[in-house]
């Protein structure tokens, strides 16, 4: 038999406050079963105090109060990892890898939260040490677990679609052309030559935008708005969160959409929760 299951990731700009905000009635009333959480800035004693009843596995930045990833299930985890890349830099409090078994079949969640990068600084040479790890990890994860599923703030816009204001942006990271090109090369179809957005070529490596896949070429929608102006009530956001599935995983997907906050004083981070339901077992 097979099971629906609801995996949801949101960045949570801080676990605790998230939780004062309402954070705790959005997810009783989501009934989500897997949830991914970025930007937890808690030790492991408050993220289980915050969030009780769940199974969590989590890694902490290597700064105290940055960062932070995390993965709750309602399913026993078999296994974790949150080792990326080479040692040489700093990916702790980023990536998290956990197995979970449902209804018979193995299925592997990622809760992944990139550097915000500032294009041509030291922290964007962050950025692109995680961006070239996760470059290489994704290939390995697919053939590792067909059933994959990347996600976070992935602090990237892949296409002109995914920023309100694009045109505003393209110097900025967060929409650099290099940046996107990573994007433009892990969503073609799998070892197809691609032509990325800056010019480089590169080989496909077959993931899939569950949320565009879903939502089609249109403007949004969006999961992050700044806290500056009225970008929330004007809607001028960015769609930095994702669902990245390997395309047998997003073969399964039965629903998906973005929790935005009905107005501004009700929201509890300043990023939406993405929800999508995978259908597990024999199908």
């Amino acid at each position: 038999m097979s099971e629906l299951l609801r995996i949801a990731s949101v960045n949570v700009n801080g676990i605790r406050a998230a939780v004062r905000k309402g954070m705790i009635e959005w997810l009783d009333a989501t009934e989500v079963d897997v949830l991914a959480l970025q930007e937890v800035r808690a030790d492991a004693d408050q993220l289980a105090h915050a969030l009780p009843g769940w199974e969590i596995v989590a890694d902490e930045a290597t700064a105290k109060g940055r960062a932070g990833v995390a993965i709750l299930t309602r399913t026993p985890v078999a296994a974790v990892r949150t080792e990326l890349g080479a040692p040489e830099f700093d990916s702790a409090g980023r990536w998290i890898e956990a197995d979970l078994v449902v209804a018979g079949e193995s299925l592997t969640v990622v809760s992944a939260y990139v550097h915000t990068g500032e294009a041509e600084t030291p922290r964007q040479d962050e950025k692109w040490a995680f961006l070239d790890a996760m470059d290489e990890r994704l290939p390995a994860l697919r053939a590792a677990s067909p059933l994959s599923l990347v996600m976070g703030d992935l602090n990237v816009g892949h296409r002109e679609l995914d920023i309100k204001n694009w045109r505003g942006n393209r110097k900025k990271s967060g929409f650099l052309p290099r940046e996107r090109a990573y994007f433009d090369r892990w969503l073609a179809a799998e070892g197809t030559e691609v032509e990325a957005v800056d010019g480089t070529r590169g080989t496909g490596l077959g993931w899939v935008d569950v949320g565009r896949r879903h939502h089609g070429d249109v403007e949004g929608p969006y999961t992050w708005w700044s806290m500056r102006g009225r970008a929330f009530d004007n809607d001028t956001g960015w769609r930095i969160d994702y669902h990245l599935a390997t395309p047998e995983l997003a073969d399964r997907v039965e629903g998906y959409r973005i929790d935005r906050a009905p107005t501004w004083d009700t929201r509890w981070s300043d990023h939406a929760p993405v929800i999508a339901d995978y259908r597990i077992g024999s199908v």
